[in-house]
């Protein structure tokens, strides 16, 4: 049976004590825990830290005090979340996604998660031949790490298309200060390798780890044109941790610009059950396999950011949305 639950990324500004109450008081079951490194959340939905990754491994104290209070709230984590872009073409950026990214490993494996859900990264200035090269340099001694500490990375297919900018002119709590941006320095191609099944393949076969896996987000292909009911049947081995995310097309945007223009041009993120993802088909093909681990929301629903209570109803609303098919 699916363990239920929540990608804390949406409540930044909430303290980590905040957000274990939050969950526990709506009923989930776990929580995909957003993990980057302390201090720098520059960007929405990115950049939230909610567990210090750098402090549970140094720390031991602080690594039972996570531990306890989760427990004792009926929760467990589903895995830790870091999502950056380890094919950067800024090296000194792409050193420092990799050093957090085996923070964040490590960590898991002390806190007994065992499963980190990330990007592999892309250079989008590069062609897609040159990325599996950077791919065969970077990726290897990652999983190898992720092996000898007993943890499952799962890549989540988001072709990374996009940032969340901040208008510097709005001072204090305002969540539409923040602009997502599908803009040159991203699209197109996008950041992240890993969001086609054909590159799926190409990518397992590099590398073959049992513990090398993905974090299946069916929004993600709406917009693309792709399967994901399929993909579920056909990657079923593959498939380690699970993204409840909805997006929805607007046929008469897409009429004018085509599949070529920013994808916000004509597509937007949704709550579940208010955009294009087939929710029924999708959990059916879940149960089909045999699906047992955790699958959480993941909110990235501009509609419902006008105030800390409207991000709060976001997630209540997609979790009894949700619940039809889960309970």
């Amino acid at each position: 049976m699916m363990k239920f639950g929540l990608l804390t990324a949406i409540l930044d500004g909430w303290s980590f004590e905040e957000v274990v109450d939050i969950a526990s008081q709506m009923g989930f079951k776990c929580l995909e825990v957003a993990c980057w490194p302390a201090g720098k959340a520059e960007r929405r939905y990115a950049g939230v830290s909610h567990i210090d990754c750098e402090r549970v491994c140094q720390d031991d104290s602080y690594a039972d005090y996570v531990k306890k209070l989760t427990s004792s709230k009926g929760l467990e984590i589903s895995s830790l979340a870091f999502y950056p872009n380890t094919m950067d073409p800024d090296l000194e950026k792409r050193e420092a996604a990799i050093s957090h990214l085996k923070a964040v490993i490590r960590a898991s494996a002390k806190l007994g998660v065992n499963m980190v859900t990330t990007f592999i990264g892309k250079d989008q200035h590069k062609t897609f031949e040159e990325n599996i090269e950077l791919f065969r340099q970077i990726w290897p001694d990652i999983i190898a790490l992720a092996e000898q500490c007993g943890v499952k990375v799962a890549i989540e297919n988001c072709p990374m298309g996009g940032t969340w900018q901040k208008n510097t002119c709005n001072i204090g709590f305002n969540p539409r200060a923040w602009d997502m941006m599908f803009d040159a320095d991203q699209w197109p191609g996008g950041q992240n390798l890993m969001c086609t099944p054909k590159i799926y393949r190409q990518l397992f076969e590099i590398i073959p780890s049992p513990n090398f896996g993905l974090n299946f987000d069916p929004s993600h292909y709406v917009w693309q044109g792709l399967d994901y009911v399929k993909t579920i049947y056909d990657f079923s081995d593959r498939i380690f941790h699970v993204h409840f995310k909805d997006i929805k097309l607007y046929p008469e945007k897409l009429a004018e610009c085509g599949v070529l223009a920013y994808p916000l041009d004509y597509m937007s993120p949704k709550i579940p059950g208010l955009g294009d993802v087939n929710w029924s088909a999708f959990v059916s093909a879940l149960n089909d396999i045999r699906y047992n681990g955790c699958a959480v929301i993941e909110v990235e629903d501009k509609a419902f950011e006008g105030s800390r209570e409207d991000i709060l109803n976001s997630i209540r609303l997609s979790k009894r949305y949700l619940d039809n098919f889960l309970i």
